[in-house]
């Protein structure tokens, strides 16, 4: 990735479509790793024969990026954050809150983990007090936000450059 390590951690996505999304657009970055955590809904394993409904969905939207995109479970998000900030990681939400700072003028500092909430309630207190910063995507119509994986795919490739 040239310098530019960055991870997603997608916690508590709701729809399995939306991780596979993730996954595809990870894939296409080239983003280094996806922490799956809450309860977002993680690939089948390779061996598994007969997959659950949202593991099909998963990778009917992944079209096979979830093979190709390294991945990692977590349990117990907020010390794994910690674990990542003592490993020098920058920690960064994509939330609108009333502190956020527009991603376009947000300057990355890399090793840094990109964290996604849960679809309608975002990215919870407890979390966003563990981040280094949190960013936005300036919305001009009348909705609030953009569905989580398109405003991944925006963030990802900003961030990037």
């Amino acid at each position: 990735m040239k310098g530019k390590e960055l991870y997603i951690i997608a916690h508590n996505i709701r729809s399995a479509h939306n991780v596979g999304a993730i996954f595809r657009t990870c894939d296409g970055a080239g983003v280094d790793r996806i922490y799956l955590s809450g309860y977002s809904q993680r690939p089948a394993p390779a061996e598994k024969e007969i997959k659950s409904k949202p593991e099909k969905m998963l990778e009917k939207t992944a079209l096979g990026a979830e093979l190709s995109v390294d991945w990692e479970s977590v349990e117990d998000l907020l010390l794994f954050l910690d674990k990542l900030k003592r490993g020098g990681v920058q920690i960064v939400a994509l939330e609108k809150t009333t502190s956020s700072v527009n991603l376009k003028n947000f300057k990355p500092v890399f090793p840094m983990a990109l964290i996604l909430g849960h679809e309608v309630d975002g990215v919870k207190d407890d979390i966003l007090a563990k981040c280094d910063a949190v960013v936005d995507i300036p919305m001009r119509g009348k909705k609030e936000s953009l569905n989580v994986s398109v405003a991944t795919g925006i963030a990802i490739y900003e961030i990037l450059g």
